[in-house]
């Protein structure tokens, strides 16, 4: 297993579109960043950081997220969403994590991945299903 160092950087920027953005509040112009599309890209921008130090077969998948969603973000405006690596043990990776629109701070808090093996972890899915 790879050391993951601590102080790995992770960016993504996306602007607010339909595919993330609520739609239950009626108004166009209330149309905002939705919640869990906001934790998505944080947890993308976390994986995406590490996976080039990750070996052939190995990636990370989700295990812990604790963010709050500070500020709405209306659709069209760019959003830039930030990871740190803070803790790296083993295969445990812990970030702090926060995202940024055109205007403010929007996010802020920390996600933890594991490292896991791909084929390992889909032949447990499989047997999951009882395949």
């Amino acid at each position: 297993m790879p050391t993951i160092p601590i102080g790995t950087l992770g960016e993504l920027r996306r602007r607010v579109t339909d595919d993330i953005a609520i739609n239950f509040l009626g108004l166009d112009g209330a149309r905002v960043l939705a919640t869990p599309a906001m934790i998505m890209l944080l947890e993308m921008t976390c994986r995406d950081s590490i996976l080039p130090l990750l070996e052939t077969g190995f990636d990370s998948v989700g295990t812990e997220v604790n963010v709050k969603h500070l500020a709405a973000t209306p659709m069209g405006m760019e959003v830039t969403f930030k990871s740190e690596v803070i803790e790296a043990d083993s295969r445990r990776v812990k970030f702090k994590v926060a995202a940024f629109d055109d205007k403010e701070q929007i996010a802020d808090g920390t996600h933890e991945r594991f490292v896991i093996n791909i084929e390992r972890f889909a032949a447990r899915l499989k047997e999951k299903i009882g395949r």
